[in-house]
């Protein structure tokens, strides 16, 4: 039986990724999204793949929107969400407005979200956690009333993150993507009709066109990662001094030091975003992947770092 999948964010950046490549799977591929308009280039350009999805106006947070379209999903991928507070920092990144993205890292971080007038927990919350949450429990609804013997493997996809973004990043983002996560496990858990959770966890997500103005960063990145990954250090590695310094330090709450995230961002590969959404429907087609899936799980789905394109682990992935 043919996949056919729910893409919530579809015509965005990592959205409009997925889409393409589930069509180049021979899937049936739904998009929805505030607008319904297909994807574009920057320049305007609509690609040939994008007259193979149907391209739906609906509101993540109202079911009645798009339940018609969820109901004929064997398989959703929820990719909304917002790194900032202030949510033209994608449109930043596009154009490559080097002094707004300035702007808008200086004044997230600036921000003290206990105090009235912070708009950081109610966006991250609402993009990051509660609209996720709303299309899933419509999921499983429709998962428990119309699951036939020919489609039991229901999939639920979503885009987390790996923590390296603090201290750039306020806390409260990582924080509403591992709330979200644990929230999604159980309801997928406690479910009658049982619906796989999979939490795609990317670093920086680069494209040299789309956006170019991250390709200086992605290189040092990965260069700092493939030198993170030797496997025998004579000195420690800046990571490890990083978590070390962040180990005399105690956190007021579960989120690890920042430090820690540093360390994490000098060891993670910044991954393209076509592999991104190459390694999500992949992930959709193998049963044994649940759970969270990191950059190095995600390279090794697609055939990165193996001599024959095949995964060496034992271990299933996403159960680490």
């Amino acid at each position: 039986m043919a996949h056919r999948l729910l893409v919530v964010g579809g015509n965005g950046f990592l959205g409009s990724a997925v889409c393409k490549e589930a069509v180049g799977r021979g899937w049936h591929v739904t998009s929805i999204s505030s607008s319904g308009k297909p994807y574009q280039t920057p320049k305007g350009h609509s690609p040939a793949w994008t007259s193979d999805v149907e391209w739906k106006t609906a509101s993540a947070m109202d079911p009645t929107s798009y339940e018609e379209h969820l109901s004929k999903s064997s398989s959703v991928v929820h990719t909304i969400g917002t790194l900032f507070p202030d949510a033209g920092y994608k449109a930043a990144l596009q154009s490559g407005n080097i002094p707004a993205l300035l702007r808008i890292l200086f004044s997230a971080n600036n921000q003290n979200p206990l105090q009235g007038g912070s708009q950081g927990p109610s966006l991250y919350d609402t993009l990051n956690h509660d609209s996720a949450l709303t299309v899933l429990a419509t999921f499983l609804s429709n998962a428990t009333s119309t699951a036939s013997e020919s489609d039991k493997d229901r999939t639920f996809v979503y885009i987390s993150a790996e923590d390296v973004f603090r201290p750039f990043v306020p806390s409260q983002y990582i924080e509403s993507k591992r709330k979200c996560e644990r929230e999604i496990r159980r309801m997928c858990e406690s479910a009658d009709s049982p619906v796989r959770s999979i939490f795609i966890r990317p670093g920086l997500i680069y494209h040299p066109h789309l956006r170019p103005i991250l390709s200086p960063a992605a290189a040092l990145l990965s260069l700092s990662a493939t030198l993170h990954d030797q496997p025998a250090h004579v000195l420690p590695t800046p990571a490890d001094a990083l978590r070390k310094l962040g180990s005399l330090s105690r956190s007021l709450n579960d989120t690890p030091p920042a430090s820690h995230s540093l360390a994490n961002l000098l060891e993670t590969h910044p991954i393209h975003v076509e592999q991104v959404a190459q390694a999500i429907c992949l992930a959709i087609e193998r049963p044994d992947v649940e759970g969270p899936v990191n950059v190095k799980e995600m390279r090794r789905l697609i055939g990165w770092g193996t001599s024959d394109g095949v995964e060496q682990s034992a271990q299933p992935l996403g159960q680490s």
